[in-house]
């Protein structure tokens, strides 16, 4: 028996990972044994401690039920001292944070949060693909706004204010971008808040790279008047090393928090009490943590240039977050066409720009979430097919 998927389904194809990791593990199958230096999830573990209390907590008899929809009054507070400590933002622990089983499904929770059928969002090209996914599947209608290298990667605020912003009501942000790996500083977020403020937007800022090499993290909650309009997403997937345990964070006034948990207390429950005390165990972790990760991923971003080098890419050395962004050279028809060209020839994955949006068509993006050795490895096999 057929059974027709539902009409918010169309237009929204399988995520592009996905997709590739099946035929990755076909050519792996086969004997290629592929080299993957396309997707960002960390290899390296969380600091012994967190594990520890992991432990610890598991084995206690009463620490398995339900849990509060809102998360552990710990875990809050950690937040809340995380964000004072690093971000300059103070935090009502009780009213203002809202803990995530990742913060990808705060994306989601937003959007049906707070779009109707028809509502238009700004959604960044290149972007990360799930804003304009989550925003179909709320019934809004994703609206593109383009990045560009020559702007640094920042919105060209100019060409925004002569846009028909009728109907927009949200928009996406998100720096540390990604894929681009462009820095914030405090007069873009400024720039970001009025322009929310001016247009009466809500602004969404996803924040999971602000640790990742960057000794600066900011916060867009930090600008004077951010509350009035911003949510800001967090996560310890990538500063924590911490991406499988699905943990994640929302931060914005209360009103808002009050409206979120409207919808996800009807979605899902608390998270396991023992991986929140975790968390928030991670979360009290001083510099000489996110130092000795930086360390680890400066190391490796050193290999990848020399990769990009070979490949003769353009690309800056100032990059942040656990990728380089890479410009591909003129001889290559797009991002897809090399990586292809370097999956089948020399078995090593990279990740065309295009899946990010059309602005990415001439970029490919490789992740530092592999050894050195596999680095080192993915050099000599394109050296040697070249």
């Amino acid at each position: 028996m057929q059974i027709d998927k539902a009409k918010r389904l169309s237009g929204i194809g399988e995520y592009y990972f996905s997709q590739k990791l099946r035929e990755i593990d076909q050519l792996n199958q086969a004997g290629k044994q592929v080299i993957n230096l396309g997707i960002g999830s960390p290899d390296l573990p969380p600091h012994p401690t967190v594990i520890e209390t992991l432990q610890v907590e598991s084995a206690k008899l009463n620490n398995h039920a339900y849990q509060s929809y809102k998360g552990s009054s710990i875990l809050r507070n950690a937040i809340a001292k995380w964000y004072n400590d690093w971000y300059q933002v103070s935090l009502n622990p009780d009213t203002e944070i809202l803990p995530l089983i990742g913060s990808k499904e705060g994306i989601m929770h937003i959007c049906m949060t707070y779009l109707n059928e028809g509502d238009k969002v700004l959604i960044p090209n290149p972007g990360y693909p799930t804003y304009a996914s989550a925003v179909k599947l709320a019934g809004g209608i994703p609206v593109s706004y383009e990045l560009k290298e020559i702007n640094d990667w920042e919105p060209d605020f100019e060409a925004l204010e002569k846009m028909d912003l009728s109907g927009i009501k949200m928009i996406w942000v998100n720096y540390p971008q990604m894929p681009t790996g462009k820095l914030p500083t405090n007069e873009l977020f400024a720039k970001i808040v009025d322009f929310g403020i001016k247009h009466q937007l809500l602004i969404c800022h996803d924040n999971p790279y602000s640790f990742i090499l960057n000794d600066n993290p900011k916060s867009i909650l930090s600008i004077p008047g951010a509350k009035e309009v911003a949510i800001e997403l967090n996560s310890l997937s990538k500063s924590q090393n911490m991406a499988g345990w699905r943990v994640g964070m929302l931060c914005a006034s209360k009103d808002k928090i009050d409206d979120i948990l409207t919808f996800k207390s009807n979605m899902d429950s608390g998270m396991f009490l023992p991986i929140q005390l975790a968390a928030a165990q991670a979360l009290s972790l001083g510099k000489e943590w996110y130092d000795g990760v930086n360390a680890i991923y400066a190391k490796r971003r050193e290999k990848v240039f020399q990769l990009l080098d070979l490949l003769q890419c353009d690309y800056e050395k100032n990059q942040a977050g656990m990728f380089v962004w890479a410009k591909i050279p003129n001889s290559c028809k797009d991002g897809f066409a090399l990586s292809d060209q370097v999956l089948y020839n020399n078995q090593v994955f990279i990740t065309p720009g295009g899946i990010f949006g059309s602005a990415g068509n001439g970029f490919i993006r490789v992740s530092l979430c592999a050894s050195e050795e596999k680095f080192q490895a993915a050099i000599k096999r394109i050296e040697n097919g070249m």
